[in-house]
């Protein structure tokens, strides 16, 4: 059937599958950038028509030949014109972010969780380096965001107390509002702190942490899509390990003498090693990351 003069997409477009073609095809001659919980337009388009239909994100087959309402397809054609023309994640744009099935509110006041951390904690709870998970009582997250660790941290150890600190007053509020709609406030406490300055006093068996650690240099070259998160979550100084060694100054004294600390430090790993050759590091893997989070157990660090 030809087209009549004046035609829009919400027009013509119908099922889900010509509207996930139409997206793939938009994103693509946009020049779109991913990496805030997709990779590729397909997938990045297949989230935003699912969670604009309030449909399943995991999986857009079982709905390509459904068809759209004109309501329906106003709400999509919306959203899709939204991501290319404000270049923000899609995170943003939904207000949701995912790690491993766990549904985050997110907005611009905190960068978009993606942590593989976030991914070891789901997976097998730290594994080899938290060999027993149920004694494990005190948890500190460091620069906590969203705090997204520190309830996958709940999750993962069922009789610790979480402590999660941030230095951004707006990323803790964004934090309180996920721990109230997970049930945690019981057992989350959150700090406005510069990584150890403004805890109280404790120990704890296990502290984590997705700092800042890009370099400057990369930060100023960021596209778009990485410009609309808070710059303070991403600059971590010249060579981007500034709060990182912060951390691994602090951290003994604040360790249980059992207790890890777990790092995510992004492509810092030669870096890191090279400043440090007197640490052992660990480098526990997830399903998408090697090399990128770093693990020292207490003893290793005194």
């Amino acid at each position: 059937m030809t087209a009549k003069a004046g035609q829009t997409p919400v027009d013509e477009l119908v099922r889900i599958r010509d509207w996930l073609r139409y997206a793939v095809t938009s994103m693509n001659r946009a020049g779109l950038v991913y990496g805030h919980g997709t990779t590729n337009a397909v997938d990045e388009a297949a989230y935003l028509i699912l969670a604009t239909l309030d449909l399943p994100i995991e999986d857009i087959n079982p709905w390509l030949d459904c068809r759209l309402t004109l309501a329906e397809r106003e709400a999509v054609n919306a959203v899709i014109s939204k991501r290319i023309e404000t270049r923000k994640p899609a995170a943003y744009i939904t207000n949701a972010a995912y790690i491993q099935g766990h549904k985050f509110y997110v907005d611009e006041r905190v960068i978009v969780p993606r942590s593989f951390i976030g991914e070891l904690l789901v997976q097998d709870h730290l594994g080899t380096i938290v060999p027993a998970p149920l004694a494990v009582r005190r948890v500190l997250d460091l620069c906590t965001g969203s705090g997204c660790l520190a309830i996958l941290a709940a999750l993962a150890f069922p009789n610790a107390e979480i402590d999660a600190s941030d230095i951004s007053e707006d990323a803790l509020a964004v934090a309180r509002r996920n721990i109230a709609d997970y049930g945690l406030e019981t057992r989350i406490r959150t700090f406005k702190a510069d990584l150890f300055e403004g805890l109280p006093p404790a120990t704890y068996d296990l502290i984590i942490s997705n700092p800042p650690y890009v370099t400057a240099e990369a930060v100023a070259a960021f596209p778009p899509e990485y410009q609309a998160e808070p710059t303070l979550a991403h600059i971590g100084g010249v060579d981007g390990m500034d709060l990182v060694r912060r951390i691994l100054d602090g951290a003994p004294s604040r360790l249980s003498a059992d207790g890890s600390l777990v790092v995510e430090i992004g492509t810092g790993q030669e870096a890191l090693e090279a400043s440090r050759p007197d640490l052992p590091f660990l480098w526990p893997d997830s399903e998408t990351s090697e090399g990128e989070v770093f693990a020292l157990h207490a003893v290793d660090l005194k």
